[in-house]
């Protein structure tokens, strides 16, 4: 930023290192009664959780997963709320060792402190060699544990660590021209299918949801508004 002198310069002085380290050293010490995540913070009596119901066509059984959160610097300006540990329970124990390696690895990275952030694409990366499925809505998973990294994703959302990304005004006015267009001209009924597409929509590399439509010569996805002509 520049800033006009209207008056002449009669005195200057040249701030050194050790004027920037006592600066500095200033700052620390208002924040240092901040509490920040880390492995030392000691686990209160009582954490506040959040439970959410995984249903797959791989298994009968539904899974459960619960993620617990700390509420860090409580009644200040600073409070900030982290996640401190996740449990994965299910009537199926096909998958009982790993799950509870999978729980105990992500507990121990969320008690690390952070940017955790990091997790969610990772799980969300993992394929499994069967095979993926499909979500109910159309979402694609390409295994198991991409939902669960699905699930962490929307926790992270809900407690404001992640930002939920969105269409523009401009983009969702457009798909919802797209949609009905294409409704109206194959006049779709809501009971033919379960998903919240058309039938017979392809998924989209971008979102992994079954919503890519033939519409104006184009793949458009109906969900992100992907487009192959853009």
């Amino acid at each position: 930023m520049t800033i006009k002198m209207n008056s002449k310069i009669v005195a200057y002085a040249i701030v050194g290192a050790e004027d920037n380290t006592i600066e500095n050293g200033a700052a620390q010490h208002n924040n240092s009664h901040i509490i920040q995540m880390h492995e030392q913070v000691a686990r209160p009596e009582m954490l506040f959780g959040s439970t959410y119901k995984i249903k797959t066509p791989l298994s009968e059984h539904a899974l459960y997963v619960t993620i617990n959160d700390i509420i860090l610097n409580q009644d200040t300006p600073d409070e900030i709320r982290r996640p401190y540990e996740v449990f994965i329970n299910s009537k199926n124990m096909e998958h009982f060792q790993w799950i509870v390696a999978l729980t105990r690895i992500i507990s121990a990275v969320f008690r690390k402190g952070g940017d955790i952030t990091f997790l969610v694409e990772e799980l969300q990366s993992v394929f499994s060699p069967d095979g993926g499925y499909f979500k109910k809505g159309g979402k694609y998973m390409p295994s198991l544990v991409a939902e669960i990294g699905d699930v962490l994703q929307c926790h992270l959302i809900m407690i404001g660590m992640l930002k939920e990304k969105s269409l523009d005004e401009h983009q969702q006015q457009l798909i919802k021209e797209k949609r009905a267009q294409y409704e109206a001209s194959i006049n779709m009924k809501d009971d033919e299918h379960t998903s919240d597409f058309p039938a017979g929509a392809k998924r989209c590399k971008t979102c992994n949801t079954k919503a890519m439509i033939q519409m104006d010569g184009c793949l458009t996805c109906l969900n992100c508004g992907e487009s192959k002509c853009s």
